[in-house]
């Protein structure tokens, strides 16, 4: 079950505008929730999500999964099956900065799913990649362990877990 939220981004930037730091809007969302927030945990690839899996194997519930993905609209790096992952283990969310496929199963998902894109063709299985460093995209540097608050009005990053959230 994801840790959707009525915590408002807005209301976020409202009070916490020096510490926070906003994402580009540049995702679309695909689980069922629109809402979400939790530590995050990251996962660094290109076109390849073996360690995306792993990360979702492994993590606690309530984590955030980040994708770093590369930008890569060449192929998808979350399905239905690893959604399906995420929500049974009672992630918050994954954020993939690259694309999903399976859109119509992802709605139906306990999950937040932000992503810039869908295609249907699979990743590679290779296994490359890192996994729990520093990334960055949006504008946005992601770091294991800082927070992150997703709705439908965007994306905002604290070094730390915020009051009241």
């Amino acid at each position: 079950m994801s840790e959707s939220s009525s915590i408002k981004t807005a209301d976020i930037c409202d009070s916490f505008a020096d510490s926070v730091r906003v994402c580009a809007p540049m995702f679309s969302s695909y689980g069922s929730a629109a809402s979400f927030h939790g530590p995050i945990s990251t996962v660094r690839v290109y076109e390849d999500n073996v360690l995306v899996r792993e990360a979702l194997e492994d993590l606690a519930p309530g984590r955030v999964l980040v994708v770093d993905g590369g930008g890569s609209r060449r192929c998808a790096l979350v399905g239905d099956k690893l959604a399906e992952i995420a929500a049974s283990r009672g992630l918050a969310g994954v954020i993939v900065n690259g694309c999903v496929r399976d859109c119509r199963e992802l709605a139906g998902i306990d999950v937040g799913i932000l992503a810039l894109a869908n295609h249907p063709l699979r990743s590679a299985k290779q296994g490359d990649g890192d996994r729990d460093v520093s990334v960055e995209f949006g504008g946005v540097t992601w770091t294991p362990d800082h927070y992150v608050y997703a709705d439908e009005d965007g994306v905002v990053v604290s070094a730390e877990r915020l009051r009241g959230t």
